[in-house]
């Protein structure tokens, strides 16, 4: 077991609470190793499911049936309607919920009940850096390559893990919510979504590649991100240089990138590893901030004249980051680019070089002497 970072008892403690995050990323698992007195409702399992379709209102016996205990209802998008009736419990009793879902989507169409400001949200991310390395389990080769889901990250068959894990996700996402009756054109977009990962969306070129119009292309972005699989950066504006318009979409998790890019090695030398480490450290800042409730914007700096800087986060930092094992000045320009354009936070470049230093006022760390530091002190 890999201890997450994300106390469940702390975020319950004085509030009900409403937990996402994508398929197998370990939500039951962990509610049910730090919540073992809770009360647990799986709507996954049809006998409860079918008790709760045919009556919401079975939900207020189980509450008074069980005075001052937390009431965890698992998979919350399944039977929506369910979220009024833990409003009404809330507000009359002062009952405490935890309400679990790995997807937003169906929440948004029905017009659900998302409990205003009666339930913290919290998002549970894949296996982090910061988890891992606290057990003595992170490998940068292997997470590269294979990402974070639990099941897979820990698997002797990662590929075969990856494997199913595309595969419910299409059967049970796509399919069974009839997001798309398409289900090829889906897959195609999928793929093509993923090859692209981490750059700028062009919802033309990838319409053309996937033979799909342009706005399914941006009907299936939303999926993704409704069904927590990707975020998306939007481009952070100076006061000088003109930049891009586009945003840029990150897939989750880098195994699922890899699978449906058909990615088989990563060497170090090459473009595809130095674009893995840069969606790693990404993907790492988005859960930190996520875990450690830092309400900030990130955005990504890139102008007409291709100056690029990868991560801003708020006014606090500007991040570049580069998988070489030898920093130079060079590497520093666009960070100074991005001071004269106005951001006044810190500058900072990580990579795989092993000396920390300063050039230039840029603060140059080696990778995991910077997460250790930010999951420690930000």
């Amino acid at each position: 077991m890999i201890p997450r970072y994300l106390q469940l008892e702390e975020l319950t403690a004085r509030k009900s609470a409403m937990l996402f995050g994508p398929r197998s990323t370990g939500k039951s698992f962990w509610i049910r190793r730090q919540l073992p007195d809770c009360v647990y409702i799986d709507l996954l399992k049809s006998v409860e499911r079918r008790r709760y379709v045919g009556d919401p209102s079975f939900l207020a016996q189980v509450v008074h049936g069980n005075p001052g205990s937390l009431v965890v209802i698992d998979e919350i998008q399944l039977i929506p309607e369910l979220l009024d009736e833990v409003h009404s419990l809330i507000e009359e009793t002062g009952a405490r919920f935890l309400v679990t879902g790995s997807s937003a989507r169906k929440l948004k169409r029905s017009g659900a009940n998302m409990l205003g400001g009666r339930a913290r949200r919290a998002n549970l991310h894949p296996l982090c850096w910061w988890e891992l390395k606290r057990e003595n389990q992170f490998d940068l080769g292997r997470y590269l390559m294979y990402g974070g889901i639990p099941r897979v990250y820990l698997s002797e068959e990662p590929i075969e893990e990856l494997s199913d894990y595309v595969d419910t996700y299409l059967d049970q996402e796509i399919k069974a919510e009839a997001v798309s009756r398409n289900i090829l054109g889906f897959e195609r977009f999928f793929q093509r979504a993923a090859l692209r990962s981490g750059e700028e969306v062009n919802y033309s070129n990838i319409a053309s590649d996937a033979q799909l119009s342009g706005p399914t292309v941006r009907q299936y972005y939303e999926v993704l991100e409704d069904t927590l699989l990707g975020f998306f950066l939007t481009p952070w504006k100076g006061s000088k240089r003109k930049a891009v318009q586009r945003t840029k979409f990150y897939l989750f998790d880098l195994g699922v990138v890899n699978f449906l890019s058909r990615i088989e090695s990563l060497p170090e030398q090459s473009n595809l590893f130095g674009r893995a480490f840069e969606s790693f450290i990404v993907q790492e800042m988005v859960a930190l901030c996520s875990y450690k409730r830092k309400r900030r914007n990130l955005h990504f700096w890139r102008t007409t004249t291709q100056d690029e800087v990868d991560l801003i986060i708020g006014d606090d930092f500007a991040i570049e980051i580069k998988s070489t094992t030898r920093v130079t000045a060079k590497h520093c320009r666009s960070l100074a680019k991005i001071k004269d354009d106005g951001f006044c936070g810190t500058r900072v470049l990580i990579s795989r070089d092993p000396v920390k230093r300063d050039i230039d006022g840029v603060e140059a760390w080696p990778f995991e002497a910077f997460l250790e530091h930010m999951w420690t002190n930000y």
